[in-house]
């Protein structure tokens, strides 16, 4: 019996970095909407639900395809609400109405360069390890090593460690991985029990490239993924 899998879109209206970031056009459609299509193309979940607090975003997902049975009470949809908030919500609403998901597949919106293959290629390695759960990573722009916190005096004294400094070429250091923001799987039971995607057992990474690894939070973020999706769209 194939694992059923409800993926969640999370698209609260607000932002303080990116106002209305989530419903804002990037090359030609919202933000959202990316997210809605990459899932829509991935046969391996079962359903999607988009969770919003704004009817706007209700509206893209409506014409979408993508039902959005609720809108996300108040009470989960200010800054200070988590995603296991979003995720018991949705879980509870679905078996109030006797449906029941094995794995939560949580798909920001930030991340419109994720593409249907890297959700199906996450979910294979979920179905390969027979994994509790999968975060998707990419590799470190500049290895860790070289950062630091400063002082208050900007005294850069103990800045790297003695490790960097015999070895400075990025070549000698190991390849560090970080979050990318872009897909987390959780088994549901684990997930709510723990609630984290970060269980404590059977976890997997998938690695995504760089330039698929946007993660859009601030307006330079935003500039960065139109130019890579502009020219993605461009060699199609």
């Amino acid at each position: 019996m194939v694992d059923k899998i409800l993926a969640i879109i999370p698209a609260r209206a607000g932002s303080k970095r990116l106002p209305g970031k989530n419903s804002k056009i990037l090359c030609g459609k919202p933000l959202v909407q990316w997210t809605i299509e990459a899932a829509q193309q991935a046969p391996e979940i079962s359903d999607i639900v988009v969770s919003t607090d704004c009817e706007n975003i209700a509206d893209i997902a409506k014409k979408s395809g993508v039902p959005v049975p609720f809108l996300r009470p108040k009470s989960i949809s200010g800054d200070k609400a988590t995603a296991i908030d979003v995720v018991k919500h949705a879980v509870e609403f679905f078996e109030d109405k006797n449906k029941y998901y094995d794995y939560i597949l949580w798909l920001q919106p930030t991340s419109p360069l994720r593409t249907n293959k890297n959700i199906s290629e996450a979910i294979a390695t979920l179905r390969h390890k027979i994994a509790n759960g999968v975060i998707s990573v990419c590799e470190c722009d500049h290895p860790p090593l070289w950062s630091n916190t400063l002082d208050k005096d900007g005294n850069m004294q103990n800045f790297i460690s003695s490790f960097v400094k015999k070895n400075p070429r990025s070549q000698a250091l190991p390849t560090y991985y970080r979050l990318n923001g872009a897909i987390y799987i959780a088994k549901i039971e684990q997930l709510l029990e723990q609630e984290t995607f970060f269980l404590d057992s059977n976890v997997y990474s998938y690695v995504m490239k760089r330039e698929d690894s946007v993660d859009i939070d601030h307006h330079l973020d935003f500039k960065l993924a139109e130019f890579l999706l502009s020219e993605r769209q461009q060699n199609d």
